[in-house]
């Protein structure tokens, strides 16, 4: 059903949280679920039993749905699971909400979802959907989005027609990032800089990320992200077992909020201001704009005009 979007919970071995955001998507109740589950690592002692009770809990669909589960029988790692199980996902349906274990949404990210993927279902500009806001309460345009270039996946949705461009190696990166089109993509020096130093690194197969390359596709082709003027869904698992998140990361434990009625922009467009701030803001990009000597010269003459 257009109004009831197939959900993707992704889960490896932390219970507490999958506890958690699995009882959210046991409040929405979609009719298709699908389960997707990394194996023990081997070098890990805990790891058995703590994936154990993760499905154990995943096991606990108590309302009409078709289920599917995709359970590793040994440890894939974030990048190969999540990618394998997507791809899987996506072979069968061609839409759904993809959720992590630590990414505990509010109940009116899945009305959000809904009506986008069935609203943008044939719109190629659009790609992804994402239940983040990290604008810091700035609000961008009239409607309850508005667009970005930045397809943050703390809680996102998007459709087969996207995700089959995904590159998971990012094969194409080397040949564009001598293009013009990548130079259009990213029109800000600064920015394009930090993006090709990771580009860089996960084509050379250095990071252990799916999220890098698949925003790195989804740039190829223009796509864009509807953004929520209000964060829906709150990253709660920050700390020494998240894999790219940590207690200083910026963006976790953010509150999800309501969105009781959903208005759309009139124009499907990037917001450049709202991807300016998105920049350095959440990824920190002000640093690079205004190197560390700049910041201690600063702090220096501010000292000496406190002390005289």
């Amino acid at each position: 059903m257009k109004n009831d979007a197939p959900v993707a919970f992704i889960a490896f071995n932390r219970p507490d949280l999958a506890r958690r955001t699995f009882a959210a998507i046991r409040e929405r109740k979609p009719s298709r679920l699908f389960l997707i589950a990394d194996g023990p690592r081997p070098d890990s002692a805990s790891d058995a039993q703590r994936c154990a009770e993760v499905r154990s809990i995943l096991d606990a669909v108590d309302w009409p749905c078709e289920v599917h589960r995709d359970y590793a029988d040994r440890n894939l790692g974030l990048k190969r699971r999540i990618v394998s199980g997507l791809d899987r996902v996506f072979e069968t349906v061609d839409r759904a909400i993809v959720l992590e274990d630590d990414c505990l949404p509010h109940p009116d990210f899945f009305k959000f979802c809904d009506e986008l993927l069935a609203r943008y279902e044939a719109d190629e500009r659009v790609w992804v959907i994402t239940g983040n806001n990290f604008q810091g309460g700035r609000r961008r345009g009239e409607a309850s989005y508005y667009f970005s270039r930045h397809n943050h996946c703390w809680g996102w949705a998007t459709w087969r027609r996207a995700w089959r461009h995904n590159d998971p190696d990012i094969r194409f990166w080397p040949q564009w990032r001598e293009s013009e089109s990548w130079q259009q993509a990213i029109p800000d020096a600064v920015e394009r800089r930090y993006w090709e130093a990771i580009f860089d690194r996960a084509a050379a197969g250095e990071l252990n990320s799916w999220a890098y390359p698949w925003t790195a596709s989804v740039w190829r082709h223009g796509g864009l992200t509807a953004t929520p003027n209000v964060n829906l869904v709150s990253n709660i698992g920050a700390g020494p077992e998240g894999t790219h998140t940590s207690a200083a990361s910026t963006g976790v434990n953010l509150p999800a909020h309501a969105l009781p009625s959903i208005t759309h922009p009139a124009i499907v467009q990037a917001d450049a201001r709202a991807d300016r701030h998105a920049f350095d803001r959440h990824f920190r990009g002000w640093r690079l704009r205004f190197p560390v000597s700049w910041l201690r010269a600063i702090a220096r003459t501010l000292r000496l005009r406190t002390a005289s």
